[in-house]
């Protein structure tokens, strides 16, 4: 058999009577929840939900070219490595774009995202100044 449990009793020095609670029983009882009225779905649509999809378009990231300054200082011969090395330009490619830079004053090396090309232009600087040579590189954005 299941004996009852009964509540602890509670000496009558530890509880307080509150004037508040015997004037208003309802501030004693937990406070009511509105409910909503219940939402029946439109007759017209059977009681389903359409969802529409949307395709989000990203915008493609903004390009930068990175480019090679001419100076009268760096040899031709270095810029055509750096061209290989840091551009993965064959030979003939590479003294293509050095032949550009050394006439026009400046040649594209090539076109990546802002990140990449900052990382290009700072391996070309590093390893010019390494290399004990003036040459300048930079990145512009594509327009």
């Amino acid at each position: 058999m299941h004996s009852q449990i009964s509540p602890p009793q509670i000496p009558n020095s530890l509880i307080i009577k509150s004037p508040l609670l015997a004037t208003n029983p309802k501030v004693a009882s937990p406070p009511k929840t509105p409910s909503l009225p219940a939402q029946k779905p439109n007759s017209d649509d059977g009681g389903t939900v359409l969802l529409e999809r949307r395709t989000l378009r990203t915008e493609p990231p903004q390009m930068y070219q990175v480019v090679l300054l001419n100076d009268d200082y760096t040899p031709m011969e270095f810029v055509v490595l750096v061209l290989q090395e840091f551009f993965n330009k064959d030979r003939e490619t590479a003294t293509q774009i050095m032949l550009k830079i050394h006439l026009d004053g400046k040649g594209v090396c090539g076109v990546y995202s802002k990140d990449i090309a900052a990382t290009k232009v700072d391996q070309v600087t590093e390893s010019a100044l390494k290399n004990g040579h003036p040459l300048q590189c930079v990145s512009e954005p594509v327009q």
